[in-house]
């Protein structure tokens, strides 16, 4: 018995000594000897990440607006350096031996057995260099990556930029980024990051000892294929896109152009834009604090972030909701007299009118008439006390996407400013105001902020007369062309199209016999209006809104102008240019009228005749306004307004005229 016992402690023992000599051989190879270490990974097998190429990005007709170019990171696994030229090294990165040494150190720091990035995003040029001495650098191996190229620098706004990840971004995403990554930040890049960016793959290729690949490791059966990002089809046209970043060149404002019958957005301008190649590779850092400081705010997506009070072409909107609320019937006449009177204070008109109907009213832009229709609608709305008239009025503008994002396919849109009850009860006491008190906003003044995509929007609902699709920059993704189902919807205004007839030919005379007519353009019938917003910061801003033809309407049209002055100075003619480029693809007016818009600086400080004739002002500066990158809206009023004349013209406009 004591036999058996015996010899089972013996064989226990030798089990056990052979386990622990097995434990401690392993220690020695993959902790103190860095042999086999050096042999795993240099001489047997690497594991490297396969990034996969992000989605390209394409206009309407299939021009490609980004595509991708190959660019090459460099990787180091600390345990596995052998001394090497660092000089030499540094050399063929271009970089400084100071900034490397550093780099190298974090890198150990990290992780000595991990592989960790030691300089990003090298050329094709300078990874063809590196690799004719990459086996006289053990440890060090290349990565290869892709970034964004723009072969047409244009949208830089709505294609929108990339940049790597953070850990507060890895932290949240659990799991699907990890460090070198790259992500959207901005625009369509943003929007649609989870479509355009893919998906990672892994393969696994042989190395010599001499640190070159000798091929897939087993003929790749343990390798997991990237899957590329999906193409993006958007609606813009890339020709109207970059001819209207021509035409806002030196300016700051905005185009927006819409196609009424589907919401595709066909030309989104921020002006001043930017090179969107400057946000790309090793100096996109310094570019970026460059624009991020620019006084003009070139960063700043005005099409959605600035709000400006609309003025005369919040008009036909007023003249659809009287009608439709039963209140204003098209052929019932206003006074003028030079203005609305209310107590002792007057809302003064551009001219003395006689009584205008309501066709009259929105071609001659009678202030006058507008007044009246507020207050026929605010205070005499039957059964209604003033304040009860006033929400009523405000839920109908509403539905216009007024006060509201119209969620569009772009990140960080403001909804803009539409005034409820409980302002004015602040302002003027619970029962104790009427219209009198906020007539500025009867002509698109006072407490209203509009966006330029809500005022393109706003004109794509009239042109169809009374709904809207809501507007989009991506029409299709992917190979089958996939699109989004809430496009696709029909949005009401909440306006019969009974009532738009009359709106519609009156926004008609506005271009071919009012305010503006310098937008005419013989055989294209454009309906449009005016406006010159107040800026309690400098010269007011030039607006125009408008469709064309007027009959099945292929675009409709919003640009602001900012410090600009009269909307038939500077907005009219710019939407009248980008819409014959759109429906005609030339320019067959004579070249002093698109000249004089292109060669016109129009940016704060600058001094500038009718005839677009520039000269700096001297020691002038960016208005406050301009400086904080933002578009200020009316101040809050007690119930005036003197808007500026919308009926003047200019010599060129008398010039056009006359050619016609």
């Amino acid at each position: 018995m004591n036999s058996f016992f015996q010899r089972k402690f013996i064989i226990q023992t030798i089990f056990l000594t052979a386990i622990l000599l097995l434990i401690a051989r392993l220690f020695y190879i993959q902790i103190i000897d860095d042999r086999y270490l050096d042999f795993a990974n240099n001489n047997v097998l690497r594991r490297l990440v396969v990034y996969p190429p992000r989605g390209v990005i394409y206009d309407r007709k299939d021009n490609i607006l980004v595509q991708n170019e190959p660019v090459y990171d460099l990787m180091v696994v600390p345990k596995s350096v052998k001394p090497f030229d660092t000089a030499l090294l540094c050399k063929l990165i271009e970089v400084e031996q100071e900034r490397f040494t550093e780099k190298l150190a974090k890198a150990r720091e990290f992780s000595p057995v991990k592989a960790s990035e030691l300089e990003k995003q090298l050329s094709s040029e300078t990874y063809a260099r590196l690799q004719e001495h990459l086996f006289q650098f053990p440890g060090f191996f290349v990565q290869n990556r892709t970034l964004r190229k723009y072969p047409n620098p244009i949208a830089a706004h709505v294609l929108g930029y990339i940049g790597e990840v953070n850990d507060k971004i890895i932290e949240l995403s659990k799991g699907d980024y990890r460090q070198g990554d790259y992500i959207g930040i901005s625009g369509i890049e943003r929007s649609y990051e989870k479509l355009l960016r893919g998906q990672r793959g892994i393969k696994r290729v042989m190395v010599d000892v001499f640190n070159r690949e000798q091929g897939s490791f087993d003929e790749g059966k343990y390798d997991t294929a990237a899957v590329p990002g999906d193409k993006m089809i958007t609606s813009l046209d890339a020709q109207l896109q970059k001819f209207g970043e021509e035409l806002m060149k030196n300016k700051m404002g905005s185009v927006v152009a819409i196609e009424p019958s589907t919401g595709e957005i066909l030309a989104f301008v921020s002006g001043p834009s930017y090179d969107p190649n400057l946000l790309v590779g090793r100096v996109r850092g310094n570019n970026y604090m460059k624009l991020l400081k620019d006084p003009l705010k070139p960063l700043f997506i005005r099409p959605l972030q600035a709000q400006y009070p609309p003025g005369s072409i919040f008009k036909p909107v007023q003249a659809l909701i009287a009608q439709q609320l039963g209140l204003i019937s098209p052929d019932r006449r206003f006074p003028c007299g030079g203005g609305y009177r209310y107590g002792n204070r007057v809302l003064r008109c551009t001219h003395v009118h006689p009584p205008l109907n309501m066709e009259e009213s929105i071609q001659h832009s009678c202030n006058a008439y507008y007044g009246w229709a507020f207050k026929t609608m605010v205070d005499d709305n039957p059964g209604h006390s003033p304040e009860e008239g006033y929400n009523i009025w405000r839920e109908h503008i509403y539905e216009w996407g007024i006060g509201k994002k119209t969620d569009v396919d772009l990140p960080n849109e403001v909804k803009g400013l539409l005034p409820t009850h409980a302002l004015y009860d602040k302002m003027y006491g619970s029962n104790h105001w009427k219209s009198s008190n906020i007539i500025s906003l009867s002509i698109g003044q006072g407490e209203l902020g509009i966006t330029p995509l809500q005022m393109a929007n706003v004109m794509a609902a009239i042109a169809n007369r009374g709904y809207y699709y809501r507007p989009h920059l991506v029409k299709a993704i992917g190979e089958k062309k996939y699109i989004r189902p809430e496009f696709s919807e029909k949005v009401s205004v909440g306006v019969e199209s009974r009532y738009f007839p009359v709106v519609v030919n009156g926004m008609e005379k506005v271009v071919s016999a009012g305010t503006a007519r310098i937008a005419f353009i013989p055989d294209i019938p454009i309906c449009g209006k005016t406006g010159t917003a107040q800026n309690p910061h400098g010269k007011d801003h030039s607006i125009f809104m408008g469709f064309a033809p007027k009959e099945n309407p292929k675009i409709a049209i919003a640009v602001v102008v900012e410090n600009a002055g009269y909307g038939a100075t500077w907005a009219a003619p710019i939407a009248s240019l980008m819409i014959e480029k759109y429906l005609r693809d030339s320019i067959t007016r004579p070249k002093y009228y698109s000249d004089r818009i292109l060669n016109a600086s129009l940016l704060p400080g600058d001094v500038f005749t009718a005839a677009g004739n520039v000269k700096p002002k001297e020691g002038s500066k960016v208005t406050k306004g301009a400086k904080n990158g933002k578009s200020t809206v009316q101040p809050k009023t007690e119930g005036t307004a003197q808007p500026r004349k919308e009926e003047k013209t200019t010599t060129s406009i008398q010039q056009d005229k006359a050619n016609r």
